[in-house]
């Protein structure tokens, strides 16, 4: 059994998918590796030609979630990068090291963003 933290976290992001307009789900995987550990692997088109991959790996630690890593891709209808948000350490001199934001000719220091955020602003660049 899922600790209440980790299955709200799933359902939160379940329910923000569902709500979002004009979105087809290609793939949703919820990998549950222990009760405190699981992997989201989550490939979303929208308007029928702009993709979002979501990846996270999440872990239980003193009952708050931790994300040991993450990635949210989209990418317009000729597979051109929209915007990246990552955790990958490879840009070191940037202030929100290793969480950063890549964008089509840059990359910029960010927080990690909720995925309710990353929705939000995917479906906003596609009005």
């Amino acid at each position: 059994m899922l600790p209440k933290i980790l299955s709200d976290y799933l359902n939160l992001v379940e329910q923000a998918i569902v709500q979002c307009p004009n979105l087809y789900v290609e793939r949703y995987e919820e990998e549950i590796l222990t009760s405190l550990r699981a992997n989201l692997r989550i490939r979303l088109r929208l308007a029928q030609t702009h993709l979002l991959e979501i990846n996270e790996a999440i872990v239980i630690t003193d009952n708050q979630l931790e994300f040991l890593d993450y990635r949210y891709h989209f990418q317009d209808e000729r597979n051109s990068l929209v915007f990246r948000y990552d955790s990958t350490p490879h840009f070191p001199d940037i202030s929100t090291f290793p969480h950063h934001k890549h964008l089509p000719n840059d990359v910029i220091s960010s927080q990690k963003p909720e995925i309710t955020q990353v929705l939000k602003e995917a479906t906003e660049l596609l009005k």
